[in-house]
């Protein structure tokens, strides 16, 4: 279980720091601002599920 959460970790935070990307490279080049805002809300969900995993892999790892 530690495994899946070790890759799991890393990849919702590099999706996390490419979705941020994105949309400030959309919003710096005067893209939409409705692309802006899409990816600014993709970017807390993906923040969200980020901290969940990461706190069920801290209440796991802390009971074992």
């Amino acid at each position: 279980m530690s495994s899946l959460f070790a890759v799991a970790i890393p990849v919702l935070l590099a999706g996390v720091a490419i979705v941020l990307g994105l949309g400030l490279w959309n919003l710096m080049r005067g893209g939409s601002s409705s692309r802006s805002q899409n990816l600014m809300r993709l970017r807390i969900l993906f923040q969200f599920i980020a901290i969940i995993v990461v706190m069920t892999a801290l209440y796991i790892g802390g009971r074992g």
